[in-house]
């Protein structure tokens, strides 16, 4: 049966304008196809971005917000070291007289004597061995020290705001398996909360694209798998996520290798609020299909004390597998995957 046209449109153009809605922002040349994953482990994009004016697309504070702390302190060590040599260059261009010490202070060193005078300056700690004498060297004293109250102001800002953004460390299971599940098999993969901290309503989405032929060319498709449970109130130990495969599910029928073959990929979207500082935090992994294993079922990594009763969990097991054997009829075929 074909689509009805639109506004004189053929039949068939409907087929794409769908497609379009479904490709989840990657865009209609990614649905084409590509050679690399969508989605890396640590949640970034495989997307480059040329033909952008260095000016324009630079964000410093963006910048600062999002590099590591030794990237941080190293880029705010190495900015303070840059400001006083930079003084102190232009305290030695006023001239030799322009700095005066007490006797023996820095005596044919008057490069450090002018550096380590900008330090003092710059901190405000005035031991007072060194004094700048004319017009232009207190000039640049009164630059530094203006210069001092507005830096120490925005890296403390910058301080502040990393310490208050709202991040996550979600662990993802090294692979999503194809296990047993409820007289059937179901998709599945393991997280927990890497931190002490609580997470609560946390919401996950699972979404499966493949390359397949559509209408003589081939597309990337999307599915958003039905999971067994997307949500959960309270996270303090770990979650297995399940995609139940049954009829109704784009992986019924397939194989391994057919996920191989259309380069599957399982991408996973976490959304939760963290308790302690009552903001949403995000988390973003995914699975390429060779990084899926068939026919195993994760480890018991669970805990309890015979004494107090308490259970916990052993988070370095949470990668752990063992053999499964998948049940007739399950709609797939296994597949015996590396165990560890």
């Amino acid at each position: 049966m074909t689509t009805p046209s639109l506004a004189g449109q053929p039949p068939q153009a409907a087929l794409p304008a769908q497609e379009e809605f479904k490709d989840l922002g990657f865009g209609a040349e990614v649905a084409k196809g590509t050679n690399r994953r969508l989605l890396n482990r640590n949640g970034g994009f495989n997307v480059v971005l040329d033909g952008l004016n260095p000016l324009s697309s630079l964000s410093l504070y963006h910048w600062l917000l999002t590099i590591t702390w030794p990237q941080f302190l190293a880029f705010i060590a190495a900015c303070y070291v840059g400001v006083n040599a930079l003084f102190a260059f232009a305290f030695l261009l006023c001239g030799p007289d322009a700095l005066q010490s007490i006797a023996g202070s820095f005596a044919g060193h008057t490069f450090y004597r002018a550096f380590f005078f900008s330090v003092d300056s710059f901190a405000t700690i005035g031991y007072g061995n060194i004094i700048p004498v004319g017009v232009p060297a207190n000039l640049l004293v009164t630059i530094e020290a203006l210069l001092n109250i507005v830096g120490v102001a925005l890296a403390t800002g910058v301080i502040f705001a990393r310490f208050s953004r709202p991040s996550s460390r979600i662990i993802y299971s090294r692979n999503a398996i194809v296990a047993p599940y409820r007289d059937k098999t179901g998709l599945e993969f393991r997280i927990a909360n890497g931190r002490r901290s609580q997470l609560i309503d946390v919401q996950v989405q699972a979404i499966l694209t493949k390359i397949e032929r559509a209408g003589g060319s081939t597309i990337r498709k999307f599915y958003e798998l039905s999971l067994e449970r997307n949500r959960v109130v309270f996270f303090p130990l770990s979650w297995t996520v399940v995609h139940p495969i049954d009829p109704q599910s784009p992986l019924w029928g397939l194989t391994h290798k057919d996920l191989v073959d259309g380069d599957a990929e399982l991408l996973v979207l976490l959304i939760a609020t963290d308790e302690t500082v009552s903001q949403a935090v995000h988390s973003r992994s995914s699975y390429q299909a060779d990084e899926i294993v068939w026919g195993v079922k994760f480890a018991n990594m669970f805990v309890r004390t015979e004494a107090e009763g308490i259970i916990g969990m052993n988070l370095s097991e949470i990668h752990n597998i063992e053999p499964a054997a998948l049940p007739i009829a399950s709609g797939v075929q296994g597949f015996q995957g590396q165990t560890s």
